[in-house]
């Protein structure tokens, strides 16, 4: 409850006395002071410089500031095509990033080498030192079991079977918290993006194998077996053409799987007008549509957040609005990904996060306060 308290203060630039923090937190005074007591030598607060802020006679009181920069974060995504890493200190605050490309057939090893090295190239650019990692949140693709392992990945080559959480854990030397892409971006929405203020959420990556996330009362749903939202094979049970074909403008040409830039073209000559373009947006908007019904009938959300790696997917949500206004008994708001490409990292980072709060905030005040 203190240390909540000062960190909420030091969001504000605020430094507050212990009088202060017993008046916010109803906590005796005897109390607050032995807590900031515990959090000095935790290494979570410290002394802030200054006198309080009325004259009075006597010494002035000590006032003390949440350490954002105690320890950082990371917050990983692993793609097809790249591999994304941010740093946070301790308030959430980025501190800095690393991107890199990486080949859609890359082995296992290599995409893993990659994700290191993009980590220690973030670190290195950030000031932080290896050893300052606290933890570190993970977003892929596949159906994860709750201890960091891939239970199933079509998307990235010998992805099935790996221990991730425990490979990256080594590399990386901290705790790696790894959960499915899709849930990591609904996360990322929650927490900065047009998810903000939102308990019940469906987060759709829209592409040529779209999956989806979901929220139910502000906590991901995963599933009983983690696979909760994989709705990319939905148009098999009806035997309907594959997203690839379905934006294709040249219908017998379908678009290469994982081509993002291809993708975008399609989109951006859709906007132009382009008749063809346009309806080959509109069969993958019926297609997309099939997909989330299911979801919003199931869920009820209250919103769909459209994202995923395609540019111009703000001209996707009106006509999926629309389409699922058409099927579903109370139709959700729709809204595009205000976190674009990071949306998935940035989803990562607050499950790092929320993993040192939980240690953080373990620092109790003493019975009896």
């Amino acid at each position: 409850m203190v240390l909540r308290a000062l960190r909420s203060a030091g969001e504000l630039g605020e430094s507050p006395s212990v009088a202060e923090l017993a008046a916010v937190t109803g906590l005796s005074r005897p109390t607050v002071e032995q807590v900031v007591e515990s959090l000095l030598g935790a290494g979570y607060a410290a002394v802030a410089g200054g006198a309080a802020r009325a004259p009075r006679v006597g010494r002035p009181a000590r006032r003390f500031r949440f350490r954002a920069e105690a320890g950082h974060l990371l917050g990983v995504e692993i793609g097809a095509l790249r591999v994304t890493v941010l740093v946070a200190d301790l308030a959430g605050r980025r501190v800095g990033s690393a991107v890199r490309t990486v080949a859609a057939d890359a082995p296992a090893e290599e995409r893993l080498a990659l994700v290191a090295g993009a980590a220690r190239t973030a670190l290195m650019a950030s000031g932080v030192p290896p050893d300052g990692v606290r933890a570190v949140g993970v977003g892929s693709p596949g159906i994860m079991a709750a201890d960091g392992s891939v239970r199933l990945c079509a998307a990235l080559p010998g992805w099935t079977g790996l221990p991730l959480g425990e490979r990256l854990g080594s590399a990386l030397g901290a705790p790696v918290l790894v959960e499915n892409d899709a849930n990591a971006a609904a996360v990322g929405e929650r927490w900065r993006g047009a998810a903000a203020g939102c308990d019940d959420v469906v987060m759709v990556l829209a592409g040529l194998s779209p999956g989806a996330g979901s929220l139910i009362g502000g906590r991901v749903h995963r599933g009983f077996g983690g696979a909760a939202g994989e709705i990319g094979a939905l148009h098999l049970l009806g035997r309907g053409a594959a997203p690839e074909r379905l934006l294709s403008p040249d219908g017998d040409r379908p678009l290469a799987a994982l081509d993002e830039a291809a993708v975008g073209r399609v989109l951006e000559r859709a906007r132009g007008g382009e008749a063809r373009a346009g309806a080959a947006v509109q069969r993958y908007v019926e297609r997309l549509t099939h997909d989330v019904t299911a979801l919003v009938l199931a869920l009820d959300p209250e919103l769909v957040v459209v994202g995923g790696w395609a540019s111009g997917l703000e001209g996707v949500a009106g006509p999926l609005a629309r389409e699922l206004s058409r099927y579903c008994l109370r139709t959700p708001r729709v809204a595009v990904s205000e976190l674009g490409a990071e949306a998935i990292a940035t989803g990562a980072l607050r499950l790092a996060l929320d993993r040192v709060e939980a240690e953080m905030f373990a620092v109790r005040a003493p019975a009896g306060g």
